[in-house]
């Protein structure tokens, strides 16, 4: 799948990405808004709309707790988001970064189309 159509939806106050807007059509009538991580936001709609869901939305999200799919047992009780970027989305250790020892990483290609992230109770999406 080529990301080259997605549009990056900034907020207009400070420039801060905050999500994409993929077409699914070829005038952008009809988009699927997509959070940071490249998940789906909702159902598609029209294209203002959801550029409004991504900007009243924002990025808090990425501070919570997510859980990685198949993770070994050191990551188990989940993970938190280090970085996102085109090379990929850098997890670690929950609780072990919240005391600044990161222990062991892992990068999740991104966008996660996959899903290979998911919401912990109380975080995420």
């Amino acid at each position: 799948m080529s990301l080259d159509p997605w549009l990056k939806v900034t907020r207009p106050d400070d420039g801060e990405t905050v999500g994409y807007l993929e077409p699914l059509s070829a005038d952008y009538s009809e988009v699927q808004p997509r959070n940071l991580l490249g998940h789906p936001v909702g159902a598609p709609s029209d294209f203002m709309d959801g550029e409004d869901r991504l900007v009243d939305r924002g990025i808090g999200e990425l501070a919570g707790r997510w859980h990685l799919r198949d993770a070994g047992a050191d990551l188990a009780s989940g993970v938190v988001i280090l970085e996102v970027s085109p090379d990929g989305i850098v997890v670690s250790h929950a609780d072990l970064a919240k005391a600044g020892a990161f222990g062991r990483r892992v990068t999740v290609p991104w966008p996660d189309l996959a899903g290979t992230l998911g919401a912990a109770e109380g975080g995420g999406v």
